[in-house]
């Protein structure tokens, strides 16, 4: 905060569903967000094989970019909160999920994820929403890494 007012910072929050009525889980959550941020963009929507657990449905991913006076930790805490808010349980890693993920190296607080760069679903979506954007434990932008990404696993287009 300067002089009292917030600074305002850009983010960009990676949103996915594989559980029950995931287009409007999505939808839901990009609403309440946009009530609690500043939308600034919406990507289109993708359909994604899952990592890890193979056997459970596909993932529906999008990315908002957002700007927002809230710390990381809080912004950390509003996306857990309206993950509750919208049904998510704890569950098995790279399990099912109904919402969820959204840059800082804290105990429970990774920002990028550290696999970010190896995963299409996350980075087709976020260069829709911010392709310069450098993400500095790369040194490149989404778009550099888009280009570079190996993930073998299926990502369409909806």
């Amino acid at each position: 905060m300067i002089s009292g007012v917030p600074v305002l910072r850009e983010a960009v929050l990676l949103l996915g569903s594989n559980q029950g009525r995931r287009v409007r889980r999505i939808r839901d959550a990009v609403d309440r967000l946009s009530r609690e941020t500043g939308l600034l963009a919406v990507s289109r929507m993708y359909a994604s094989e899952p990592f890890g657990r193979s056997h459970q449905p596909w993932f529906l991913n999008l990315a908002v970019r957002v700007a927002t006076g809230h710390s990381p930790l809080v912004l950390l805490a509003m996306a857990k909160r309206l993950e509750l808010e919208a049904g998510r349980r704890g569950g098995a890693r790279w399990g099912p999920r109904t919402l969820g993920d959204a840059v800082i190296d804290l105990p429970g607080l990774v920002i990028p994820h550290a696999a970010m760069a190896q995963r299409r679903f996350c980075l087709l979506p976020a260069a829709e929403v911010a392709p310069g954007a450098v993400v500095p434990t790369y040194g490149r932008t989404v778009t550099q890494l888009l280009d570079s990404c190996e993930d073998p696993l299926e990502v369409i287009m909806l």
